[in-house]
């Protein structure tokens, strides 16, 4: 019989008692924070796990009104584990390399901008590169800045890991970041080897510029240009000592020796005395420049200014307005070279000066008087112990110019000069041989203002001995009268005014004449002449009174043998 289907029968066993909940076991591995999770994963703590039922409330058929069951708080995420110190030690020295590659390792692109911002500042301050260098302020500040990002990205490198690419790479990171520490030391290297260049440029520069100083004074008086030739040796001195190494201090000592040649040029053109002030300056070189400068310059110019000072001094000697300026050059000598073979040519060749001078004095005497006159002040400035002499024989020429000066006049008929010349002669040579002579002149020059007839011979010297016709001078007038006469010989006579005599009426009746000296003899101040014969032009001089105006009265007077004359002298007046 065929049997029924059996059913399986579940059997039950006993359970084993409850065994204890043991916490769950973390993962073999930490939770990466920062792992992002698949797809369509919801969010730790919203919502039941995959395959769980949806707790009231909270899913399709819940409970709204029921809450979940309180669990324990989730423990809060581990911090990150530190990196290597490998890392911070990288990311700090590519932050030192000017490129902020510290941070490009970080992933922090904010402070790789910063960073590459102020390098780009720091190289338009730097470029083109200049003989001062980077302004301190702004070196130093962005040195500041270097040390602080790398610190920072010392420190972040320490939380944060390295970029994927830098991570595959690690052993490569701190070599890398060694290296490219190289790029600011050799970029301070390049740097500095263009500064070095651009101060050899700016020297050069200056050195050009004081040459065209020097080349500019060619031609000048030095004393014109004097301020840019020491501007242009201050910049030689400068350049040759203090940057003797450059490329243009090496050509200091040639343009040394261009600079006296220029500066001494009027020396070779024979012009003395510009030479002077020139050579004078040269000389004292050794003062103002180094002597490794100087060369075969030191010295140099001693003999130049010797024969300079000598032949301006003497050249000079007498020429207007050179006087005192030509003495100078002559004591310059004289103190500065005593020894020098110069010095013994001064006395003679001054000698040699006057005798010229003398020889000129019967060709143009009043010109050479004058001279005569320049040339004693020039001598009379130097030493006396060694020029005395000469300074005597300078005034000895002097008296013979001013004499043959008033002589020339009284020819040439410059009567009112010759006066003068000849007054003046009296009163500074009275015992000269040829005072009374002198005097003669100009009195004889005086009458010939009046009367050109006293001109027509020079008077000689001679005055009345006593022989001759008598002549008795009376005055008939209210002042001094002076009567100058000039003929065989030459004199003048003054006579007091006569108290109480008064001018004649210059108006009279028709046939009237004046009836001059006719009351008592003794009322009238007198004077008597003995004169030789001859002809005599005559002037009488009175002087001007509170009532009268100066009064001058030329005559001739014919003086015969075997007479004797009266001459009575007064004056008329309109209002007399």
């Amino acid at each position: 019989m065929p049997q029924a289907p059996q059913i399986p029968q579940a059997s039950q066993a006993p359970e084993p008692p409850h065994a204890p909940q043991t916490p769950p076991q973390p993962p073999a591995h930490p939770p990466v924070y920062d792992a992002v999770p698949p797809p369509g994963t919801p969010p730790p703590g919203f919502g039941p796990a995959p395959g769980a039922t949806p707790a009231p409330g909270f899913g399709p058929g819940g409970d709204a009104g029921a809450m979940p069951p309180a669990g324990p708080p989730l423990p809060p995420p581990p911090p990150p584990p530190p990196q290597p110190w490998s890392h911070a030690v990288a990311a700090g020295l590519l932050n030192l390399s000017f490129l902020g590659l510290g941070y490009v390792l970080l992933r922090q692109w904010i402070g790789a901008v910063v960073c590459w911002a102020a390098t780009v500042a720091l190289v338009v301050a730097a470029l083109p590169a200049d003989p001062d260098g980077i302004p301190v302020g702004a070196l130093a500040s962005y040195g500041v800045f270097l040390l602080l990002a790398a610190a920072d990205a010392a420190r972040r490198a320490r939380r944060t890991p390295l970029a994927s690419w830098a991570a595959a790479r690690q052993g490569l990171v701190v070599p890398l970041a060694l290296a490219l520490f190289a790029v600011p030391v050799g970029g301070g290297f390049a740097y500095g080897a263009a500064r070095d260049e651009a101060k050899e440029q700016r020297l050069l520069e200056q050195l050009a510029a004081a040459d065209k100083l020097v080349k500019d004074g060619e031609g000048q008086t030095f004393t014109s240009v004097e301020s840019g030739y020491r501007s242009a040796l201050d910049t030689y001195q400068r350049i040759g000592t203090k940057h003797a190494g450059s490329r243009a201090g090496k050509l200091v000592p040639d343009r040394v020796q261009a600079y006296y040649a220029s500066v001494s040029a009027p020396y070779g053109k024979k012009d003395y005395c510009r030479a002077v002030p020139a050579l004078t300056h040269l000389r004292e070189l050794p003062r103002t420049l180094d002597a490794a400068l100087l060369g075969t310059v030191a010295g140099r110019a001693d003999e130049p200014l010797a024969e300079s000072l000598f032949q301006c001094g003497t050249g000079t000697a007498g020429n207007a307005g050179q006087e005192t300026s030509s003495a100078d050059h002559l004591n310059a000598l004289l103190t500065t070279f005593p020894q020098s073979p110069y010095a013994q040519k001064v006395e003679p060749a001054l000698r040699e000066a006057l005798r010229t001078r003398d020889k000129s004095l019967g060709v143009a005497p009043c010109a050479t008087a004058e001279d005569l006159r320049r040339f004693d002040t020039t001598v009379g400035a130097l030493p006396s112990a060694a020029f005395a002499p000469l300074g005597k024989d300078v005034d000895r020429s002097i008296q013979r110019g001013d004499f043959a000066c008033g002589i020339d006049q009284f020819k040439k008929k410059d009567y009112a000069e010759a006066v003068s010349t000849m007054n003046d002669y009296v009163k500074d040579y009275p015992g000269s041989p040829q005072t009374a002579q002198a005097r003669n002149v100009a009195i004889a020059a005086e009458i010939a203002e009046e009367s050109p007839a006293a001109g027509g011979k020079v008077p000689s010297g001679a005055t009345p001995d006593g022989s001759g016709m008598v002549m008795v001078v009376s005055n008939d007038g209210p002042g001094e009268v002076e009567l100058l006469y000039t003929g065989p010989v030459t004199g003048r006579v003054t006579l007091p005014a006569c108290g109480g005599c008064k001018a004649y009426p210059s108006i009279l009746p028709v046939g009237g004449k004046v009836k001059a000296c006719s009351g008592p003899s003794s009322k009238y101040p007198k004077r008597t002449l003995t004169l030789p014969p001859g002809t005599y032009q005559m002037l009488q001089k009175r002087a001007g009174t509170s009532t009268s105006a100066e009064v001058k009265k030329a005559s001739t007077a014919k003086i015969e043998s075997g007479y004797s004359y009266t001459n009575c002298l007064y004056v008329t007046s309109l209002f007399g």
